[in-house]
Protein backbone atom coordinates (compact mmCIF):
# COMPACT_ATOMS: atom_id res chain seq x y z
CA UNK A 1 0.00 0.00 0.00
CA UNK A 2 1.36 3.42 -0.97
CA UNK A 3 1.22 5.63 2.12
CA UNK A 4 2.84 8.81 0.90
CA UNK A 5 0.87 11.89 -0.03
CA UNK A 6 0.57 11.89 -3.77
CA UNK A 7 0.05 14.63 -6.30
CA UNK A 8 -2.46 12.43 -8.13
CA UNK A 9 -4.87 12.81 -5.19
CA UNK A 10 -5.37 16.47 -6.10
CA UNK A 11 -8.23 15.70 -8.50
CA UNK A 12 -9.98 13.32 -6.12
CA UNK A 13 -13.15 14.86 -4.66
CA UNK A 14 -13.74 14.70 -0.92
CA UNK A 15 -16.45 12.22 0.06
CA UNK A 16 -17.23 13.77 3.44
CA UNK A 17 -17.15 17.45 2.54
CA UNK A 18 -20.00 18.40 4.87
CA UNK A 19 -18.22 16.78 7.82
CA UNK A 20 -14.97 18.55 6.98
CA UNK A 21 -16.86 21.85 6.66
CA UNK A 22 -18.56 21.26 10.01
CA UNK A 23 -15.17 20.72 11.63
CA UNK A 24 -13.89 23.88 9.95
CA UNK A 25 -16.82 25.85 11.33
CA UNK A 26 -16.02 24.38 14.75
CA UNK A 27 -12.45 25.71 14.34
CA UNK A 28 -13.87 29.17 13.62
CA UNK A 29 -16.09 28.98 16.72
CA UNK A 30 -13.15 27.91 18.89
CA UNK A 31 -11.07 30.84 17.61
CA UNK A 32 -13.92 33.28 18.29
CA UNK A 33 -14.47 31.98 21.82
CA UNK A 34 -10.75 31.84 22.63
CA UNK A 35 -10.31 35.39 21.32
CA UNK A 36 -13.12 36.89 23.38
CA UNK A 37 -12.82 35.04 26.68
CA UNK A 38 -10.62 36.36 29.50
CA UNK A 39 -6.95 35.42 29.18
CA UNK A 40 -6.20 32.43 31.44
CA UNK A 41 -3.60 33.13 34.13
CA UNK A 42 -1.27 30.47 32.73
CA UNK A 43 -1.03 32.44 29.46
CA UNK A 44 0.20 35.49 31.36
CA UNK A 45 3.11 33.40 32.67
CA UNK A 46 4.39 32.65 29.16
CA UNK A 47 7.21 34.71 27.63
CA UNK A 48 6.17 38.04 26.14
CA UNK A 49 4.68 37.92 22.62
CA UNK A 50 4.10 34.15 22.78
CA UNK A 51 0.52 35.00 21.86
CA UNK A 52 1.74 36.03 18.39
CA UNK A 53 2.82 32.43 17.80
CA UNK A 54 -0.57 31.25 19.06
CA UNK A 55 -2.33 33.61 16.64
CA UNK A 56 -0.10 32.47 13.77
CA UNK A 57 -0.72 28.77 14.50
CA UNK A 58 -4.49 29.19 14.97
CA UNK A 59 -4.98 30.99 11.67
CA UNK A 60 -2.49 28.70 9.88
CA UNK A 61 -4.54 25.69 10.97
CA UNK A 62 -7.80 27.43 10.06
CA UNK A 63 -6.72 28.41 6.55
CA UNK A 64 -4.87 25.11 6.11
CA UNK A 65 -8.07 23.25 6.88
CA UNK A 66 -10.17 25.17 4.38
CA UNK A 67 -7.63 25.13 1.51
CA UNK A 68 -8.04 21.36 1.53
CA UNK A 69 -11.75 21.79 0.87
CA UNK A 70 -11.68 24.76 -1.52
CA UNK A 71 -9.19 24.56 -4.37
CA UNK A 72 -10.12 27.41 -6.72
CA UNK A 73 -8.11 30.62 -6.57
CA UNK A 74 -11.26 32.72 -6.18
CA UNK A 75 -12.39 30.56 -3.25
CA UNK A 76 -9.02 30.85 -1.53
CA UNK A 77 -8.91 34.61 -2.02
CA UNK A 78 -12.36 34.83 -0.44
CA UNK A 79 -11.27 32.60 2.46
CA UNK A 80 -8.13 34.66 3.08
CA UNK A 81 -10.07 37.93 3.05
CA UNK A 82 -12.79 36.54 5.34
CA UNK A 83 -10.28 35.14 7.84
CA UNK A 84 -8.23 38.35 7.87
CA UNK A 85 -11.45 40.32 8.46
CA UNK A 86 -12.43 37.87 11.21
CA UNK A 87 -9.12 38.52 12.96
CA UNK A 88 -9.57 42.27 12.55
CA UNK A 89 -13.12 42.16 13.93
CA UNK A 90 -12.04 40.04 16.90
CA UNK A 91 -9.24 42.50 17.73
CA UNK A 92 -11.72 45.40 17.59
CA UNK A 93 -14.13 43.49 19.85
CA UNK A 94 -11.28 42.74 22.26
CA UNK A 95 -10.54 46.46 22.44
CA UNK A 96 -14.13 47.22 23.43
CA UNK A 97 -14.52 44.25 25.78
CA UNK A 98 -12.75 45.65 28.81
CA UNK A 99 -11.28 42.21 29.57
CA UNK A 100 -8.83 42.03 26.66
CA UNK A 101 -6.91 44.61 24.69
CA UNK A 102 -6.58 45.01 20.94
CA UNK A 103 -3.12 44.39 19.54
CA UNK A 104 -2.66 45.17 15.88
CA UNK A 105 0.39 42.92 15.66
CA UNK A 106 -1.99 40.02 16.35
CA UNK A 107 -3.66 40.83 13.03
CA UNK A 108 -0.25 40.63 11.36
CA UNK A 109 0.43 37.24 12.98
CA UNK A 110 -3.02 36.01 11.88
CA UNK A 111 -2.43 37.21 8.33
CA UNK A 112 1.00 35.60 8.11
CA UNK A 113 -0.49 32.29 9.27
CA UNK A 114 -3.21 32.59 6.63
CA UNK A 115 -0.74 33.39 3.85
CA UNK A 116 1.67 30.59 4.77
CA UNK A 117 -1.18 28.06 4.94
CA UNK A 118 -2.32 29.23 1.50
CA UNK A 119 1.17 28.61 0.15
CA UNK A 120 1.37 25.19 1.82
CA UNK A 121 -2.03 24.52 0.26
CA UNK A 122 -0.37 24.82 -3.13
CA UNK A 123 1.70 21.71 -2.34
CA UNK A 124 0.76 18.08 -1.90
CA UNK A 125 -0.12 18.84 1.71
CA UNK A 126 -3.47 20.11 0.45
CA UNK A 127 -4.35 16.42 -0.01
CA UNK A 128 -4.26 15.44 3.67
CA UNK A 129 -8.06 15.14 4.01
CA UNK A 130 -8.30 13.21 0.74
CA UNK A 131 -5.50 10.91 1.89
CA UNK A 132 -7.23 10.42 5.24
CA UNK A 133 -10.53 9.56 3.56
CA UNK A 134 -8.88 7.16 1.13
CA UNK A 135 -6.82 5.28 3.71
CA UNK A 136 -8.90 5.49 6.88
CA UNK A 137 -12.51 6.17 5.93
CA UNK A 138 -13.07 3.88 2.97
CA UNK A 139 -15.20 0.78 3.38
CA UNK A 140 -12.20 -1.58 3.05
CA UNK A 141 -10.28 0.02 5.92
CA UNK A 142 -13.40 0.12 8.12
CA UNK A 143 -13.85 -3.66 7.71
CA UNK A 144 -10.32 -4.44 8.97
Amino acid sequence: MNTKLSDNLANTPLRYTLWWLAMGILLIIVIIIASLMPVPDVVNQLPQNTDKLQHFIAYFILMGWFVQIYHLLSQRVCLAICFILLGLLLEILQGFSGIRHADWTDILANSLGILLAWQVGETRFSNILIYFEKHYLNSDSLDK
